[in-house]
Formats: C-alpha cells, sequence, structure tokens
C-alpha cells in the first residue's frame, strides 16, 4: 500500500493507514467476519496468497493478541459508554471500582497460522510465513510440516491435526481480458480449494476470493461436492466495479474414500460418488426480514422434472454496513490533511526491476529524462 502525492485513493485505503493495517483489504476479512462469524471457535488457519499480509494482520490481531475489531469492538465501545454514564464522571471514565477502563484482551490458546505466498511478507507475531507457489504440487508437504512439525510424516497427504479455516485472497495480475482473467482466477481458486482440501479439518470452513463471470455458478456446484453450505459475499470495502466477490463455504464433509492432491485435483477425470454425509436440503423460494433490516432472498432449490439437471444458484449477500463508506465514492479531504506513510513498505515489489531501469536512465517517481 503506496503513498499518493495527493491521497486522493478510497476512504478505505486511507482509513487502513490510520488504524495501522497493511493493506485495504484487512476490512473486506472484518466485514465477512461481520456476516458469517468466521472465527468463532478458530484456532488453526492457513492463510493462502497472503502477502503484504493485511489478512494476516486481522488474524494475528484477533486470535493470537485477542482484540475486538470491527462490530464486536463497537458493541464493546457500547457496553463501556452505558458503564460510563453509570459511573461518577463522563470525561474521568472511571469502572465502579476506581480504576480506568481498560480493553480487555481475550488471547486463544493454542493458535496456529501459516501464511503461504510467492511473494516474501514481512513477519508478523505468531504467523509462521512461507513463499511458495499454492499451484506446485510440493507446496502440500511443505504446508504440512509447517502446521505440525513435530508429527509430521513425509508420507502423509493430509493434516495430522486439521485447521479450523483456510483463506484465500489471491487474484492474478489482471489482463483487461475478462474471460481471460476469470479463467486464471478460477484455477488459481481450484489450487488453493486442493490445498484446504488437504488440511481443513470435518465441518471446517474455506473462504476465497472468486470473478464473478458466465457460468460461475459451475464453480458453485463444484464447491458444493465438498460442502455443505456455500454462499458469495460482497463487502462493502470491495468496489461495487469490481467483478470480485468472496464464497464463504462451511460445512467440509469429503467423499468417503477421496484422497485430496494437487497431482489429481478433486478427482479430476473422474466421476465422484454421491456423499451421503453432506446434508443438502431442498428449500421453496421465501423472503426473511432479518432483525438489522435486510432482506434475505432464498430462491429455493426445488424443481419439477429431471433433479440432475436443476441449475443450483448460491445465496449472493453484501456485507457490511450501509452507513459505512462507499469504496467507489470519492470524500472530500480537509485541507489540513497531511498523507501517511504506508504501514508496512512492499518487501520486492514485483515492479522494482522498473523502478530500477527507470532511475537508471535518468528519471524517477514517474519522470523521465528530457532529451
Amino acid at each position: 500500500m503506496g503513498k499518493s502525492s495527493k491521497d486522493k485513493r478510497d476512504a478505505y485505503y486511507r482509513l487502513a493507514k490510520e488504524q495501522g493495517w497493511r493493506a485495504r483489504s484487512a476490512f473486506k476479512l472484518l466485514q465477512l467476519d461481520e456476516e458469517f462469524n468466521l472465527f468463532e471457535g478458530v484456532t488453526r488457519v492457513v492463510d493462502l496468497c497472503a502477502a503484504p499480509g493485511s489478512w494476516s494482520q486481522v488474524l494475528s490481531r484477533i486470535l493470537i493478541k485477542g482484540e475486538s475489531i470491527g462490530r464486536a469492538a463497537w458493541d464493546s465501545r457500547q457496553a463501556k459508554d452505558r458503564l460510563i454514564i453509570d459511573g461518577p464522571s463522563i470525561e474521568d471514565p472511571q469502572q465502579p471500582d476506581g480504576e480506568p477502563i481498560k480493553e480487555e484482551l481475550k488471547p486463544r490458546a493454542g493458535v496456529k497460522i501459516v501464511a503461504i505466498d510467492l511473494q516474501p511478507m514481512s513477519p508478523l507475531e505468531g504467523i509462521t510465513t512461507l513463499k511458495a507457489d499454492i499451484t506446485h504440487p510440493s507446496t502440500v508437504p511443505l504446508l504440512l510440516k509447517a502446521l505440525d512439525p513435530d508429527t509430521f510424516d513425509p508420507s502423509m497427504t493430509s493434516a495430522s491435526h486439521p485447521v479450523d479455516l483456510v483463506i484465500s485472497d489471491g487474484a492474478p495480475d489482471v489482463t483487461g481480458l475478462h474471460d481471460l482473467d476469470i479463467y486464471v482466477q478460477s484455477q488459481l481458486l481450484w489450487a488453493a480449494l486442493n490445498l484446504a482440501l488437504c488440511v481443513l479439518k470435518p465441518g471446517g470452513k474455506f473462504v476465497a476470493k472468486i470473478f464473478r463471470g458466465k457460468d460461475v455458478d459451475l464453480l458453485y456446484a463444484q464447491l458444493r461436492l465438498v460442502f455443505e453450505k456455500v454462499r458469495v459475499a460482497k463487502p462493502r470495502s470491495s468496489r461495487a466495479s469490481s467483478i470480485e466477490a468472496f464464497v464463504v463455504c462451511e460445512g467440509f464433509s469429503p467423499p468417503n474414500g477421496f484422497r485430496a492432491s494437487l497431482d489429481n485435483p478433486l478427482g479430476a477425470g473422474t466421476k465422484l460418488p454421491p456423499n451421503p454425509e453432506l446434508k443438502v436440503e431442498k428449500t421453496k423460494p421465501s423472503r426473511r426480514l432479518r432483525e438489522d433490516g435486510i432482506t434475505e432472498l432464498e430462491l429455493g432449490s426445488e424443481s419439477e422434472g429431471d433433479e440432475e439437471n436443476v441449475r443450483w444458484i448460491a445465496p449472493f449477500l453484501a456485507c457490511g454496513d450501509l452507513s459505512a463508506y462507499d469504496a467507489d465514492a470519492s470524500y472530500h479531504l480537509p485541507k489540513d490533511r497531511q498523507s501517511l506513510d504506508p504501514v508496512q513498505p512492499p518487501t520486492a515489489p514485483p515492479y522494482k526491476r522498473a523502478l530500477e531501469m527507470r532511475k537508471a536512465a535518468g528519471g524517477a517517481y514517474g519522470k523521465t529524462r528530457k532529451t
């Protein structure tokens, strides 16, 4: 997350630097957690395509340090405000026993977090980082060894102590050719899913970025082979002009006899048998008004005729309060605002070589020498 001379990027970009996040994408994971409660009972996590580390930073602060962030922090502040109102003074908040109010940290025991990316990532407290390619089969043993170094068995293809959650915010360098970009992104998701199959425990969760395009329902159908519930979410911090969204898969339940492997992803070339343990409930179209005022539409999965040809549509949810910032909007900045330095400068940006060549030619910061 670099520094702009005029700092006219979106509000989440500036807010990320003010709150100490490495990238604005941290708000996407926070808003997904607010909607789906991803971190409930979670102690072992794998973060794929992690650099520069904003999602790992969220995991470190919530799971390892025990901080309250997002809606949980808002609820905590509301409780403290009520305590302050009942206390002796509003200007000098005191607890009933006379001691200042402090944030109560709730670190979790036995937390294990592994982050993987092709690009190097600056270290984070409690995070094990690996520089590896998630599309290559050799990454599987590296991940298994990082998760359980004491009980690692090179002959095993799955984790001895499975993880609760696998997340992936990875995306290819877009070309502008939407069909090509969607295809490459689907292959990246395919690799992330196969790594998740090797380490997830039964009932585990999987969250990954997707590009919504033509025939994306085929992707949802593939995810439904191994997960009880698949939903699509669009965080408010994700620009509406972007085709990106996130699949939130819960209830991991692979078919009997299935063996995860990057050499043969999801049993490619073979037809997986029906999974009797997977609970797929048929539903009728319905409309429900939630307590927070949001209307949920269930399109239903029941249809007459041949059930094998029924097209299944994943539920779509928009995460984030409408009172939050609009990621596509431009907000006026105060006159006395000063641009902040990036929280964590890139360790090895892919454009580093291009900058070095530009400087060698006599130009820098987007300028070239006039001849």
